[in-house]
């Protein structure tokens, strides 16, 4: 059970969550998650040392809770094929993400990237790790003889990844979702032509 200043720092960090996916690290400011939040600079402070401190925190929240989101849907699955369609299905709408503003790995990803070492460094992991998952259940699948060995998993894991990510960003800029269903679509018959 989370003590008082617990749930305190956790509302914080949710009521900054999507405050910084919209605005990014440069763009929020500690009076948009003041106004948001309804507490006091003194509150705040008493939990994140610096706006610095408060924006490493949100952003690691939200690569966290995404994570989190996404490791859930993989997990409800048993096969190695169903494992795959649940991450692809995770990004089936690019218009409602789990944190207001879009994809949180992409958006910290493309503003970090000269500007912000510490989450730089973060977001690299993250996808690192995620490349890593997402390899190991390709894998298990030759493994367990769902998928032909014929399938390069770092080649095909790395194709959806980039794929879903870049098309996040397009069809939130398109306000459509269309283009996701259609590359969803195609990612998995591609998949298909490996299974045994």
């Amino acid at each position: 059970m989370l003590t008082k200043a617990e749930r305190t720092k956790q509302f914080i960090l949710e009521t900054a969550a999507p405050i910084y996916n919209q605005k990014g690290i440069a763009g929020a400011n500690i009076d948009d998650v003041l106004e948001a939040s309804k507490l006091t600079k003194g509150c705040l402070y008493g939990h994140f040392e610096s706006k610095e401190d408060l924006s490493v925190q949100v952003v690691n929240y939200m690569l966290d809770y995404n994570s989190s989101k996404l490791v859930t849907a993989i997990n409800k699955e048993k096969s190695a094929r169903s494992k795959v369609f649940a991450f692809l299905d995770f990004y089936k709408d690019p218009l409602n993400t789990h944190i207001k503003g879009g994809c949180p790995m992409f958006n910290m990803a493309v503003e970090s990237d000269d500007t912000f070492p510490i989450i730089k460094e973060r977001v690299a992991d993250v996808l690192k790790n995620g490349q890593a998952l997402f390899v190991g259940i390709l894998e298990k699948g030759i493994e367990d003889g769902e998928f032909s060995n014929k399938l390069q998993t770092d080649v095909y894991a790395f194709k959806a990844v980039a794929a879903v990510e870049g098309a996040l960003v397009l069809c939130k800029t398109m306000n459509t979702a269309k283009p996701m269903q259609s590359l969803i679509k195609s990612l998995k018959e591609e998949l298909e032509q490996f299974r045994v």
